[in-house]
């Protein structure tokens, strides 16, 4: 599953053509839940399975990208079907947060994370995590080449040799964190010399690749994307590394994937469980076993192999509740006609 950017989600301007097959609320058995998942299929397939084997509750599971799901949760407001909301990154969340539309997160579940990356009113927990790291073609530059900024990516050094895709939601956080950091006209200008230098992909998986095959020389992804392309083609068939950014930078920034109970749910008791299951132990090695190449969130949880330690992480200082629901980043992309 690939996070798209919908700019309809923080306008709250929704469409039929956005909804999913079937609308309206329905019952659940006590041993029932519905989840709508934006997360990355695989993952999402093997922590219901075990889920499913723990605790003997069916889950039917809808999947899309998680601005369409957003929009359809919208839409549906109180009639909604859907029991669980599971993202792939935390803006459609807070969205979701912001029209009332959240039940609170168990405490106890909310306290198997750090607090920081979760939702700062407890409406959402925090399940995953991803940091932002430039990819480089190895064969075309040297570490010492690399910018130590993402503002640095702009500059006209770099034109022709860019590789994005600004239509990712992995793409919207880090136009936040500049607006965040360094203000509005700074993140415009940013985004202005990405455009004169860079080729605009569909999707982090084609700019990695790309990459890789040096069709261009560098660009921003998230870390996992490399390491799934690593496992698909084996590490002799990679031309490319991760660098990444300087501690505190804002292209250095932990993206959160996070799980929510809607108000509307006819069974609060399973879909909390659900939440509980994801932040537990059990829960968070399957993401660490799960070719996801995720960080787990809740500590003692090691990653998969190869991964920076987490630890060693030095990201800019902005939680994902404080990027908000992505709004000022899609109103610049939908300015300079970048969706």
């Amino acid at each position: 599953m690939r996070g798209r950017l919908h700019p309809l989600l923080p306008s709250l301007a929704l469409t039929a053509g956005l909804l999913l097959s079937g609308c309206g609320a329905s019952s659940h058995a006590a041993d029932e839940i519905t989840l709508y998942n934006g997360q990355h299929e695989q993952t999402t397939a093997a922590l219901v399975s075990a889920f499913e084997r723990e605790s003997a509750i069916h889950v039917n599971v809808r999947s899309a990208d998680e601005a369409t799901l957003g929009n359809q949760i919208l839409q549906e407001g109180s009639n909604s079907p859907a029991d669980v909301f599971y993202s792939e990154n935390t803006p459609v969340l807070e969205a979701l947060r912001e029209k009332g539309l959240l039940a609170p997160v168990a405490p106890s579940t909310l306290a198997a994370v750090p607090s920081r990356y979760s939702s700062a009113q407890g409406d959402w927990v925090g399940v995953s995590a991803r940091v932002s790291v430039l990819v480089y073609n190895s064969s075309e530059l040297q570490p010492s080449q690399l910018p130590g900024s993402l503002l640095e990516l702009s500059q006209a050094r770099w034109r022709g040799k860019l590789g994005f895709a600004p239509s990712e939601t992995d793409f919207q956080p880090l136009i936040t964190a500049i607006v965040k950091l360094d203000g509005t006209a700074a993140a415009e200008r940013w985004l202005k010399g990405m455009q004169a230098n860079g080729t605009v992909y569909p999707d982090n998986e084609t700019v990695v690749a790309q990459v890789n095959n040096g069709e261009s020389a560098l660009g921003p992804i998230n870390h996992y994307y490399w390491f799934r392309l690593q496992a698909e083609l084996g590490a002799s068939a990679m031309h490319s590394a991760l660098h990444y950014y300087a501690p505190g930078d804002p292209g250095d920034l932990i993206d959160v994937s996070g799980a929510a109970v809607l108000r509307s749910s006819g069974n609060q008791a399973a879909a909390q469980r659900f939440l509980a299951f994801l932040v537990s132990r059990m829960g968070q090695e399957t993401i660490a076993r799960s070719h996801s190449y995720e960080y787990p969130l809740r500590p003692g949880v090691s990653p998969a192999a190869g991964l920076r330690p987490f630890a060693d992480l030095h990201p800019a200082a902005l939680t994902p509740a404080e990027l908000g629901d992505g709004s000022a980043a899609l109103s610049l992309e939908q300015k300079l006609g970048l969706l």
